[in-house]
């Protein structure tokens, strides 16, 4: 039997958060919670249906102060961490949900929530209607808590302002202009954390893809002070890598002269869904010198207007030394995902060195 992420909400878990909200609600009634909370409806909702559901129905169990509420989701916590519960448990985001859906007009009282529950369970959702309310005053304090003692708190500033976060509703204004963000990003490039650096990185994959200048900018800057910065503008400049940036790739050194694609070969141009497109090729350095060399193909995907759509995958980065030849031999599985869906009919592979397309070829999917 597959399990289903929504299966978080489960009944274990509601054991374990009424468990809590016994020692923490003023006369709580657990029984009447559980018979809200399990309503005919509750399986056909998914993951987040039954988050939102699940906070609807503790705010009605919850006092009409706010700041009355606010201090049980704090004593909540303190309470699931004694009995055992670890901390980043998805299905406990109806915590900062909460914060959102009745928060929103008290500031001072929700961002210090936010700031207290984001060490228990991530609030770079939540946070993010504050920041489209609240604009540069609530960036303010996203750059205070870049200099946070917890490094939940820190990757919060800047997971949270990124603007494009997957999932999460845009910020257009940083969008427009990521400038607000860049003292953030600079305050945590040296962060101890490498789980607040992966989303520094992120973060400037997201600005570099409205403004690869200013990410070029700040590669040239951070590039060499340490492996960690330089580990942060590789990956934050990762998009900029697949779309073959002329400024990124002469940065790192990358061109295809002297590199040469031989005896390309798709093995398999017909296939059907399940089933794997194969393709083989020769590369050569034929240059009396090392190179470094960026190995990566691009499939262009036919989309259901009929157009294509480029999706570019890494094969390897490594040094060639002169004369090298390397055999290559990769398989791309078509099989149905939920963040992709295959169109039938003819699609294009093609070859990529050093951001420069070589040779391409039609294969077709058929069902």
């Amino acid at each position: 039997m597959s399990y289903l992420l929504k299966d978080l909400y489960s009944p274990a878990f509601y054991g374990k958060l009424t468990d809590a909200l016994l020692l923490t609600v003023p006369a709580f009634d657990r029984d009447k919670f559980l018979k809200e909370i399990f309503i005919a409806e509750f399986e056909s909702k998914e993951l987040k249906e039954r988050m939102k559901h699940t906070t609807n129905v503790i705010h009605r169990f919850f006092p009409e102060n706010y700041n009355d509420t606010i201090e049980i989701i704090k004593k909540t916590i303190v309470e699931l961490r004694k009995i055992g519960i670890g901390e980043d448990g998805l299905a406990f985001m109806s915590l900062p949900d909460y914060i959102e859906t009745y928060g929103m007009d008290d500031f001072d009282t929700s961002v210090e929530a936010l700031e207290f529950v984001t060490q228990f369970v991530s609030c770079e959702f939540a946070v993010r209607p504050f920041i489209l309310k609240y604009g540069d005053k609530m960036m303010r304090r996203m750059q205070q808590w870049s200099l946070h003692e917890s490094h939940k708190v820190r990757r919060l500033a800047s997971e949270g302002s990124r603007p494009r976060l997957p999932w999460a509703m845009g910020i257009p204004f940083l969008k427009k202009d990521p400038g607000a963000v860049l003292p953030i990003l600079e305050n945590l490039k040296h962060d101890p954390a490498e789980y607040v650096r992966r989303s520094v990185a992120n973060n400037l994959n997201d600005i570099a893809k409205d403004h690869p200048g200013i990410v070029l900018e700040i590669a040239k800057k951070w590039s060499g002070i340490s492996p960690e910065t330089d580990a942060i503008i590789k990956h934050g400049c990762r998009t900029l890598l697949k779309q073959g940036h002329p400024e990124i790739l002469k940065h790192y050194g990358l061109n295809d002269h002297g590199m040469i694609l031989k005896d390309f070969h798709l093995l398999t141009p017909d296939i059907r869904m399940g089933e794997s497109l194969a393709f083989s090729f020769t590369i050569q350095n034929e240059l009396l010198t090392e190179q470094k060399v960026r190995l990566e193909y691009a499939i262009y995907y036919k989309k259901q207007n009929g157009q294509h759509h480029k999706k570019v995958f890494k094969i390897s980065e490594r040094i060639y030394p002169a004369g090298m030849k390397v055999n290559i031999l990769r398989k791309q599985k078509f099989v149905p995902i939920t963040t992709r869906r295959f169109h039938l009919g003819n699609h294009r592979i093609a070859v990529i060195i050093n951001g420069a397309e070589k040779q391409s070829s039609d294969f077709n999917l058929h069902a």
